[in-house]
């Protein structure tokens, strides 16, 4: 196959699999947003709504240690090598079913505790839920668990159609996922159920959800590995570089998903609607990254695999993959901040959803959003590490990460919880400073004045972004010998984002009170077209790359 090399000296090929990519992502996160206003309508930021909330992150602890993360970093990079080597096809078979059948074995054990300790589990990490509510996220749990166990196997084919370079499939299986949450949440909705009825319905849609977002990408499976056999044989040598990665990409994802029941455990200590606040928040907080940031290194990965060993083309991908990053996040974390009240009434202000949630939602989102770009780009860093067998690094870094969140989480959403909006207003309830938990009373009230205790959590976990994103740089500096620093794109998107920010909020001022379905249209297109142009005309390709990509979508020539 011809290949002509782009201004970044990366071929032109590579464009596409990032396009499907991106494409199958934004279905996903569409129809996951879509899934958000709905349940948002129904159930607002009330006592139902935290408990689907905190029910969803405890099963998803198996999806986000076991899953595509954790497989990334060890399976793709092994299986990547095989499945191009013809003479090593049907090894290559035999490796993939081996990791599936031991994967499915450790995931039905983890899956069958989680059903039987749901009560005791649920407590420990969330020991001061109020009796009603912890009743429910009980039954939640156990309803949810099976249905994340198959996610953790979709996450097995999405790395073997990844690895031969099939992408769209993959990305955009988590739409069934999202439909079927929506479909039985609906239903209930209809039926005219209780708050709990409802967020029981949307539970066993995750369940079915999850078995469709596995069962879909099955026969692209079979399709790619012909010689796909199921096998224990843990002792070939290729299952064994799996493992040996396995384990310490393991421990990584298990850092980080200590991280998120460390949130979890903190928003416990937090007034009712914290949970819900800072699932929302990252609903729109993570679309960039998912969107924008996966759809690269997603497509890079298998790449870097292959190429791991020749330093200039490393340099070469990280330098494009680090300009197109930047393009991206620098200006998504301007707007979320300067546009994201119109934004999120837009999105969710309906039904049980009041002005005053809009407000806290924003607040959250801005406080993740001071650490967005720092994560994508440690995100591009760990998949460096990853593709040169460097998984340990990244594990230990993440670990710091968890630790400094934590600590400025704790310190910050004490305070907060002190902060409310009351009649659109901010007030102040109890006095700062003050590190202890509101009363019984006071966390479990499901009324106004919403407190803003999650938004200290998303402020500590901005903290935490930016020194994981600094130690990383370092170690993709020092140890593998690449230039990772971003002093080129701070320059071409730094000055163009901060003006981009200034017209969104100018705009979003004076029209504020207007309808959100024409200000947050109007200030994301004029800011987006002031942050387009003037990233371009500081000497940026990647606007043009932007809206040549729009051209080809909207003459339908990606098939």
């Amino acid at each position: 196959m011809n290949e002509t090399e782009d201004n970044f000296g990366i071929t032109e090929s590579n464009g596409k699999p990032a396009l499907m990519v991106g494409l199958g992502i934004l279905l996903s996160r569409l129809s996951g947003l879509i899934r958000e206003l709905i349940l948002a309508a129904f159930l607002g930021t009330r006592a139902a709504a935290d408990a689907f909330k905190a029910a969803l992150q405890i099963p998803r602890l198996l999806q986000n240690i076991l899953g595509e993360g954790t497989l990334s970093a060890s399976f793709i990079p092994v299986y990547s090598r095989l499945a191009d080597d013809d003479d090593r096809r049907e090894e290559a078979g035999i490796i993939a079913g081996t990791i599936a059948t031991l994967l499915g074995l450790l995931t039905a054990i983890i899956v069958f505790v989680g059903i039987v300790a749901a009560r005791p589990i649920t407590k420990a990490l969330l020991p001061l839920l109020a009796d009603e509510t912890f009743e429910l996220t009980v039954n939640l749990v156990r309803i949810m668990w099976a249905g994340v166990g198959f996610i953790v196997l979709s996450s097995w084919c999405l790395g073997v159609l990844n690895a031969h370079r099939k992408f769209f499939l993959s990305f955009a299986a988590p739409v069934l996922w999202n439909a079927a949450q929506v479909l039985f949440a609906v239903l209930a909705w209809v039926r005219n159920w209780s708050d709990a009825d409802i967020a029981k319905a949307a539970a066993w849609g995750v369940l079915v959800g999850g078995l469709l977002q596995f069962l879909i990408q099955l026969p692209s499976v079979r399709k790619v590995t012909p010689a796909l056999r199921m096998s224990l044989n843990w002792k070939l040598a290729p299952v064994k570089e799996i493992f040996s990665k396995f384990m310490p990409a393991l421990f990584g994802r298990g850092v980080i998903q200590l991280s998120a029941f460390l949130d979890l455990i903190l928003a416990g200590f937090l007034a009712t609607g914290a949970f819900t606040a800072l699932s929302m928040a990252q609903i729109i907080y993570l679309l960039p990254i998912g969107l924008f940031v996966m759809s690269i290194i997603s497509a890079d990965l298998p790449e870097l695999s292959r190429d791991h060993k020749n330093t200039a083309k490393l340099q070469r991908r990280l330098d494009a993959s680090s300009e197109r990053i930047a393009f991206y996040l620098f200006f998504s974390s301007v707007a979320f901040i300067a546009m994201g009240k119109p934004l999120v009434a837009m999105l969710f202000q309906r039904g049980e959803f009041t002005s005053e949630d809009t407000i806290y939602i924003w607040l959250v989102l801005s406080a993740y959003s001071l650490g967005l770009v720092a994560s994508g780009f440690s995100r591009m860093f760990q998949n460096i590490c990853y593709s040169t067998g460097d998984v340990k690094g990244p594990a230990k870094l993440a670990g710091i990460r968890v630790l400094s969140s934590g600590i400025f989480g704790f310190l910050f959403m004490f305070q907060f919880d002190r902060l409310a909006i009351d009649n659109d207003h901010l007030v102040k309830l109890g006095s700062i400073p003050s590190f202890l938990p509101l009363s019984e009373i006071a966390r479990s009230l499901d009324t106004s004045p919403q407190r803003l205790g999650a938004v200290g959590l998303a402020l500590g976990s901005a903290l935490g972004a930016w020194i994981e994103y600094f130690l990383l740089r370092n170690r993709v500096s020092k140890i593998h010998d690449l230039e990772a620093g971003q002093s080129k794109n701070r320059h071409h998107f730094l000055v163009p984002a901060a003006v981009a920010g200034v017209v969104a909020a100018t705009i979003s001022y004076f029209l504020n009170g207007a309808n959100p379905f024409i200000v947050a249209p109007v200030a994301l297109i004029i800011s987006g077209i002031s942050f387009i142009s003037g990233s371009f005309l500081l000497g940026s390709r990647i606007p043009l790359q932007f809206i040549s990509a729009f051209k080809k979508l909207a003459k339908n020539k990606v098939d």
